[in-house]
């Protein structure tokens, strides 16, 4: 079985995409299945089941949803072999740009959004940085010019990867998307692999449930801002 890992930032088109590409997987005979995961809440995995497609749901709540998927994930892949699944899609939450969800030798996808602006890729961390492959969606709606400078910064952003575009409402370019994701290679298992870039810090007291502000109150991982002003005043 294959294990694919797709990330990227809220409401980029993730779950269109996937589906797009599902389609087209469907279609050359293979078995595929969604472990999708979100934050409070999700109704992508009715769309999965409406097209007849294995999906289990993880809500991380109130935890970061990259450490609850790391988690969460071998289980997963446990769960898509109980299936018979020839290939199963791991979509991510919304993530924050700093977040990476991307796991050696297992395939990784981001998704990013033409409409963000040309400067965005520089802003994404290693879940675009880190990625094998980066789907761009919503390139119909900017110009031709402006697809050629946003994929030209996303190349700038991770060269080694490969960029494509792809249209979740209509599926063009799902084809080459399916392709891909078929090349992947296989995940006999996850026991001992590892991620591509450590996920971000969790270790300072609002992470476990305080909510009161005030430095007597932050402990642990804390970090703190300076400000000119204050270093030009202290300064002899």
């Amino acid at each position: 079985m294959q294990l694919i890992t797709v990330a990227g930032s809220p409401s980029v088109g993730k779950t269109s995409v996937i589906l797009r590409s599902c389609e087209q997987l469907m279609r050359s005979g293979l078995r595929v299945g969604i472990a999708k995961f979100d934050s409070l809440s999700t109704s992508d995995d009715q769309l999965y089941r409406q097209r007849g497609i294995p999906v289990v749901t993880g809500l991380a709540g109130s935890l970061c949803p990259d450490h609850y998927f790391v988690s969460n994930v071998e289980e997963c892949l446990a769960w898509g072999r109980r299936q018979g699944l020839d290939l199963l899609i791991s979509e991510s939450a919304g993530l924050c740009n700093r977040c990476s969800p991307h796991i050696e030798g297992v395939l990784a996808v981001c998704v990013v959004d033409a409409l963000a602006g040309v400067h965005t890729p520089k802003k994404i961390g290693p879940m675009l940085r880190l990625a094998d492959l980066v789907v761009i969606t919503k390139g119909d709606i900017v110009s031709q010019v402006e697809r050629e400078v946003f994929a030209y910064h996303v190349r700038l952003a991770n060269p080694a990867a490969r960029a494509l575009f792809c249209n979740g409402i209509t599926g063009q370019g799902a084809l080459e998307l399916a392709a891909t994701l078929r090349a992947a290679p296989a995940t006999p298992q996850l026991e001992g692999v590892r991620l591509r870039f450590p996920m971000p810090a969790a270790v300072c007291p609002y992470c476990v449930g305080e909510t009161a502000i005030g430095e007597t109150h932050q402990r642990g991982n804390v970090k703190k801002m300076r400000f000119a002003d204050l270093a030009t005043a202290e300064a002899p």
